[in-house]
This record gives C-alpha cells, sequence and structure tokens, in this order.
C-alpha cells in the first residue's frame, strides 16, 4: 500500500474564498433557524414541497439516467482508463477501499432504516396493494432492496469519477467538484461561479451530517437509556454525541490510513458479525427465500419502480419514499464523491463503478435481507407488533423492542451500540475530511488536508449538532438538504459531460490495452525505467 500523501506548504493553507463564503451560508441558514424555527421551518417544508411536488419526476428521470450511463461507461472502452498515471498503484486494500466507500455511503441510516423500513411498506404499500398482505411483504422487501440499491450508488459514484480524473489524470489542483467541471466549464470554474458550487457543496455536507445526527442521536440515547436504566433526555444526548465527536476526531486527525481506514475495517467486520448472528439465531430460510424473491422483483420492474409516479391514481408512495430518497442521495452525492474519489487513486473507471454499483448494493441488500427480513417475519408471525412501536416512539424504540427479542439482547445490544458510533463516526470523519479538502488552497490528489482544518470542521459539526438537538431543529435541516437537491441535478450532468469531454480528448482513438493511461511520464525517467529493466 502507497502512502506518499504528505501534505506540502502548496496544499495545507485555509482557502478564504471557499472557507469564508461556506461558513457564512452556513450560519446563514442555522441562525434563522435558531431564532425562528416555527417560520423557518414551515418556509423549508414548502420548498420542499415545491421541489418534490412539481420536479418530482426529474429526480426519477435522473436516477435511471445516471445507472443507465455508468453501465455503458463501464463496459465501453473508457471503462480501462487508469484514475492516475502510468506509475500509479492503489493507496489501499481492495477490502480496505470498499469498506471505506461503503461505510461512508451508507453510514448509520442503513443501521436505523434496514430494521424498520420494510414494515412502512408492509403496512402502507405501493401500487395500491393491500396492507400487511402476502403481496405487500414480497413488495416490502423489494423496495428497500430499490431504495438503497444500483440508483443511490449511481449517484454517489457520478461525481467521483470526474473529480478522480481532474486530481490524478488531468492532474489538477484542488479537491472540488468546481475543478471537476471544468472540462465544461472552462475558466469559469475558477471563478464566481466556482466558489458559488463548492460553498452549496460545503452547506449539503453540513446539511447530511445533519441528517446523520438526527437519525442517530436518538436511536443511540434510547439504546443506552435501556441498557443503564437511565432517562433518554438532552444532557443523554449530549454525551453521546460528545463521545461520537472524540471518536471521529481522532480518526480524522490521524487521516486516511491509520485513522479512517482502521475504523471502516472494524465497522465492517462488527456488521458481518451482527448480520450472521441475526441470521443464525431468526428465520434463515425466510430470510435467503425473502431475499432471492425481493432481487427479482427488483430487477425484473427496474424500469417500473424506477419511473412510477401513479399519474391516474393518489398514491403519495413515489413522492413520499422514492423522490425523498433520490434527493436525500443526490444531497450526499457530492460529499461520498470527493471523499470516493481521495481514495481511489490507481483504481480503473470500470473497477470504480463495479465497487459501487455491484459491492456497494450487495451489502445494502445484505442488510435488508437480514435486519428487514428478521422484522418482517416478526411483523407477520404476531411475535412483535413493531408497527405500534413505531406509531408511540418512533424508529428508536421499535429497533429497541426488535434487538429484545433477540439471544442475549443486552450483548446484542451493546455490540449494536458500538456499531452505531462506529458507522457514524465513519460518516462523520469522511465528512471533516472532505470538508478540509474542499476548503484548502489548491490541494493535491497526493495530498492529506492540514491536520488542523481537519479539527476546525470536526468541532464545527459537533457544535452544529449540538445547536439543532437542543432546538429541535435537525429536521429542518434534513428537508433543507433534500431541496438543495434539485439544483445539484444539473450539477451530476455538467460533471458527467466535463468528464466525457476529457475523456473523448484525452482517448481519441480506440485501443485493445487492458488499462489506457496518459504517458505524461519524463523523457529521463522512462530511458532509467527501460535500462533498470534490461538489467534485469
Amino acid at each position: 500500500m502507497r502512502q506518499d500523501v504528505t501534505p506540502s506548504k502548496r496544499g495545507d493553507s485555509l482557502d478564504p474564498r471557499v472557507f469564508i463564503p461556506a461558513v457564512l451560508v452556513i450560519l446563514a441558514f442555522i441562525g434563522p433557524v435558531i431564532m425562528f424555527p416555527e417560520a423557518s421551518t414551515a418556509l423549508i417544508n414548502s420548498a420542499f414541497a415545491f421541489a418534490t411536488g412539481k420536479f418530482g419526476w426529474l429526480y426519477l428521470v435522473a436516477g435511471l439516467s445516471v445507472v443507465v450511463f455508468l453501465i455503458w461507461l463501464a463496459m465501453s472502452r473508457y471503462g480501462n482508463v487508469r484514475l492516475g498515471g502510468a506509475e500509479d498503484t492503489p493507496d489501499f486494500s481492495y477490502f480496505s477501499w470498499v469498506a471505506m466507500i461503503f461505510t461512508c455511503g451508507m453510514g448509520i441510516a442503513i443501521v436505523n432504516w434496514a430494521w424498520v423500513e420494510p414494515i412502512y411498506y408492509y403496512t402502507s404499500p405501493a401500487y395500491h396493494v393491500v396492507a400487511k398482505s402476502r403481496e405487500a411483504a414480497e413488495w416490502a422487501l423489494a423496495f428497500g432492496q430499490f431504495h438503497w440499491g444500483l440508483t443511490p450508488w449511481a449517484f454517489y459514484c457520478l461525481p467521483a469519477l470526474p473529480i478522480a480524473y481532474s486530481m490524478y489524470v488531468k492532474k489538477r489542483d484542488g479537491v472540488r467538484l468546481s475543478v471537476a467541471a471544468r472540462g465544461l466549464l472552462g475558466h469559469h470554474a475558477d471563478g464566481a461561479w466556482g466558489v458559488l458550487l463548492d460553498s452549496i457543496v460545503v452547506f449539503g455536507i453540513v446539511g447530511g451530517v445533519g441528517t446523520s445526527l438526527g437519525l442517530a442521536v436518538p436511536l443511540v440515547s434510547q439504546l443506552v437509556s435501556g441498557i443503564l436504566g437511565v432517562e433518554a433526555n438532552f444532557g443523554l444526548e449530549v454525551v453521546v454525541l460528545c463521545i461520537w465527536t472524540a471518536m471521529f476526531s481522532a480518526s480524522v486527525w490521524f487521516g486516511l490510513a491509520k485513522g479512517i481506514k482502521i475504523l471502516s475495517d472494524v465497522n465492517v467486520i462488527l456488521a458481518i458479525f451482527l448480520l450472521a448472528f441475526t441470521f443464525i439465531v431468526g428465520d434463515s430460510q425466510f430470510m435467503v427465500e425473502g431475499f432471492v424473491n425481493s432481487l427479482g422483483k427488483t430487477l425484473g420492474n427496474f424500469i417500473p419502480m424506477s419511473l412510477w409516479t401513479d399519474p391516474a391514481g393518489d398514491s403519495t408512495f413515489w413522492k413520499d419514499w422514492t423522490v425523498f430518497y433520490w434527493a436525500w442521495w443526490i444531497a450526499y452525492a457530492p460529499m461520498v464523491g470527493l471523499f470516493v474519489a481521495r481514495i481511489s487513486r490507481g483504481r480503473t473507471i470500470r473497477e470504480l463503478i463495479i465497487a459501487e454499483l455491484v459491492f456497494g448494493s450487495l451489502g445494502t441488500w445484505i442488510f435488508f435481507a437480514v435486519w428487514g427480513g428478521y422484522a418482517l417475519d416478526l411483523q407477520m408471525s404476531g411475535v412483535l407488533d413493531i408497527k405500534a412501536l413505531l406509531d408511540s416512539g418512533g424508529i428508536p424504540l421499535a429497533v429497541e423492542g426488535i434487538l429484545k427479542t433477540l439471544p442475549y439482547a443486552k450483548v446484542v445490544t451493546i455490540a449494536f451500540i458500538l456499531l452505531c458510533f462506529i458507522f457514524l463516526a465513519t460518516t462523520l470523519d469522511s465528512s471533516a475530511y472532505v470538508l478540509a479538502s474542499v476548503t484548502s488552497r489548491k490541494l493535491s490528489g497526493y495530498q492529506e488536508p492540514k491536520r488542523s482544518l481537519r479539527l476546525v470542521w470536526a468541532f464545527l459539526i459537533a457544535a452544529v449538532g449540538v445547536s439543532l438537538i437542543q432546538l429541535g431543529g435537525l429536521q429542518t435541516v434534513q428537508t433543507s438538504t433534500i431541496v438543495v437537491a434539485l439544483p445539484m441535478i444539473p450539477v451530476l450532468m455538467i460533471l458527467a459531460l466535463s468528464m466525457l469531454r476529457w475523456l473523448k480528448k484525452d482517448f481519441p482513438k480506440a485501443e485493445l490495452n487492458p488499462v489506457l493511461v496518459i504517458d505524461d511520464m519524463p523523457a529521463f525517467r522512462r530511458s532509467a525505467k527501460k535500462k533498470g529493466q534490461a538489467k534485469d
């Protein structure tokens, strides 16, 4: 594993052109939410209703288009293009690379929703299916796979490709979306439009972290209160958040190889252990058959599910779930794309697409097959009324109830709490790392951002989290993040066109080589290399 990402003086200083506008945008939004929570919530909810109500179809078309585009790109000759030079090799093992991609992309959300999302679909199904019927149960597992499978990972993968291409093939300084869009925008990417784009990306990342905190803190507080027998109040939530801050601050301080990589590896191993335990003690036959059946329904109906708008009916399922999720993934896409690009030096375009679309989807499908299948079996068999728990106490109470049905419930709950801590910590440290990269001056793909800047963003994230938890503003931030996703749709198109223009210019002729690179090695290095090979 190569580690030559030493910061230099040129790339390790703060760039005020991006940092100051980004922080001002965050404060300009957070301030009114704190001072005028009701009015702010009403305004943002109206914007959300407009975005999803009037342009819901656009999110759906964008989702299917991105999947088709990436499959074509992987199968084309451009799939052989290496994201790096002739001598660049991957920095991380394949397992660690995929682990970091998965934990950054899904984080704490999969730990929350895998248990309970099929229950929502079972009791309030799509396609006007009768609730709690056999057909509703089949669609419940299928829609879980659909909403967390190919399309989400395609949204994540698309920005990663032009960013990585910009850093490792074009050798351009700047770990930013604006730099990756230069292939289409030209010099405009260096001006006000580029700064605006990067500032919006920073806001989207902070909002996405707010979404993760909004899911994770109440869940872990509920589980900890049950274990310790204390009340789940604001004080406990702050303690939980402080522990998280310590974990991801330490991780982001040590950087990619010694911090984020190790945390991601541990995270995946612990998740595999808990999934295997649930599979063994639960109805494994039901889980396997449910996974196979739902996979068939998802793949066989992928295009209809991707474009279903129920124009002649009155169902809001597609807006409440599919459009919401697509907007959520789009909002997260810049952060995940920037991070994945940073760790993908030496991989080919095809490798990166396969890692995200295939292995990323497979990972989430396993969560839904095992945990979702286990919960659905509890609901259908009458062992536990999970829907009643959801109605009375939300996801935290429902997950706590499900965990109590497992053998060695207390030990499993403690392990699950640890998994939640690590899962969110990997998302938060990735976020802080990306934020530090975006706000650094001319950072290259071979450098890490300055440690002090990483910690600044880590503490800013924690401060925003504490403020919003106390004031109940997390839901507002989550909703606003989804609204930001609407203008990000044309941004994704710009990034795709930028990369295509670069690819056509750099590789104008079809070649049969298994790996395509731009030969930018200086002449004296080529000569030395040939001499060394001759001696061998």
